[in-house]
């Protein structure tokens, strides 16, 4: 039904790695006004960030960020200042992201606010097939999910996440006692049909100043 409002719900996914799918996060409008900042700004990459050219921190940038920023800081009890960037992620037919860690393996990248602790990856757009947010060594798969039979073959090896637009997918790259959760390896499904757009808050374990 045109203009009606969905309400938010949460669905515990797994807990090797901690993954949580909250349903309806983002309103139909912030999707779209999301996809509008970063088309501008998509040449050949598949990755933007929503700031200026990239040097420009995209945290507060606007009032419709600050209130998305806020929700994702309510949800996932992580303060604000301790969130990157956003991220806006467009993918076309046959384009994949290969499974990777959201975690670093270097101290460089943690002088600047720690480790990576959780990712929020929201999902601006649906897509038509494929395109799945797939954990290949995750502890559970989804065998048993009543969508199993519309995920592609990518999709069927481990735990998978069907892209819905206004959906966020949060894991967690660190275990509550402070390890790495190698389990939390992720990585995106090849697009058979459609497009797929996104948009990734990665979070970190102190503050991080751009």
């Amino acid at each position: 039904m045109r203009g009606e409002k969905r309400e938010p719900w949460t669905e515990v996914l797994s807990w090797e790695p901690r993954a949580f799918l909250y349903h309806n996060f983002l309103s139909k409008e912030e999707c779209e006004y999301l996809i509008s900042l970063a088309k501008p700004r998509m040449k050949k990459s598949t990755v933007v960030d929503t700031s200026t050219g990239g040097s420009k921190d995209s945290r507060g940038q606007d009032k419709i960020i600050r209130t998305i920023e806020k929700r994702i800081s309510d949800y996932t009890f992580v303060p604000v200042e301790n969130g990157e960037g956003l991220q806006v992620l467009h993918y076309e037919v046959g384009q994949k992201y290969e499974p990777h860690f959201d975690y670093f393996h270097d101290e460089f990248n943690t002088k600047n606010g720690g480790q990576r602790i959780a990712t929020l990856l929201m999902y601006l757009s649906d897509v038509e097939e494929g395109g799945e947010t797939v954990f290949p060594t995750a502890n559970s798969n989804s065998s048993s999910s009543p969508f199993y039979n519309e995920l592609s073959e990518c999709a069927k090896k481990g735990l998978s996440v069907k892209p819905k637009k206004g959906d966020a997918l949060l894991f967690w790259s660190m275990r509550p006692d402070g390890t790495l959760d190698r389990s939390s390896l992720h990585g995106g499904c090849p697009v058979i049909k459609g497009n797929k757009w996104s948009s990734t808050k990665w979070m970190r374990v102190h503050e991080y100043k751009m």
